[in-house]
């Protein structure tokens, strides 16, 4: 399964690139040194050199103790997560990146009979379970996204407001938009004509 680095590390690596005005962070290194002063002799040099990310990773997993990775999440929830840090540019980045990826694949854009599952994991009080919607025409050229089936069982709570056809639209440009951003392309699958075009990796 793909796996993110956690935001941090970026921003992270970048900030120790930047100590040097212009530099480039494949051609950078970090270098750590520890002195022991003697009486009498030379002191002693202990050192310790690696890359911005190498330093980056290490910073990360001592400040969030999850180390420099974190399990996949959605292109709009990456962006939260820079948000809460103050860092702009990661929640930039995650948007565009999140778009990119989309309308960048072979499959795209959607059409009409494609089937959307998604996949949610388990949680406290609740079995996981799927969603599944089917692409379809609509006015003007649009497209519309309609809930096919879910999968929550009854006794996980009222189905008809857990399962509420989040991502159903009447009307659309791109239907994929949405579930893509905010439920996350990990959590996707993505049939067409009977074969699966996209295979989400959640767990």
């Amino acid at each position: 399964m793909t796996r993110r680095r956690h935001w941090s590390v970026r921003t992270i690596a970048e900030t120790l690139t930047a100590l040097v005005p212009g530099a480039v962070q494949a051609a950078t290194t970090v270098t750590v040194t520890h002195t022991t002063r003697r009486v009498g002799a030379p002191p002693l040099e202990d050192t310790w050199t690696g890359s911005p990310v190498g330093v980056a990773e290490r910073i990360a997993k001592a400040l969030y103790g999850r180390g420099d990775e974190l399990p996949p999440q959605s292109p709009l929830q990456t962006a939260e997560d820079a948000k809460r840090a103050r860092d702009l540019g990661g929640e930039l980045s995650a948007l565009r990146s999140g778009h990119h990826t989309l309308t960048s694949a072979s499959w795209y854009p959607a059409r009409p009979g494609d089937l959307v599952h998604i996949h949610y994991e388990g949680r406290t009080g609740r079995a996981a379970y799927g969603e599944t919607y089917i692409v379809g025409p609509a006015e003007h050229g649009m497209l519309s996204m309609q809930l096919l089936a879910h999968t929550l069982p009854e006794a996980s709570g009222d189905g008809a407001e857990v399962t509420g056809a989040w991502y159903a639209t009447e009307e659309s440009a791109d239907p994929l938009a949405e579930v893509w951003m905010e439920a996350g392309p990990h959590r996707l699958t993505i049939v067409r004509d009977g074969r699966p075009v996209h295979i989400g990796g959640g767990q």
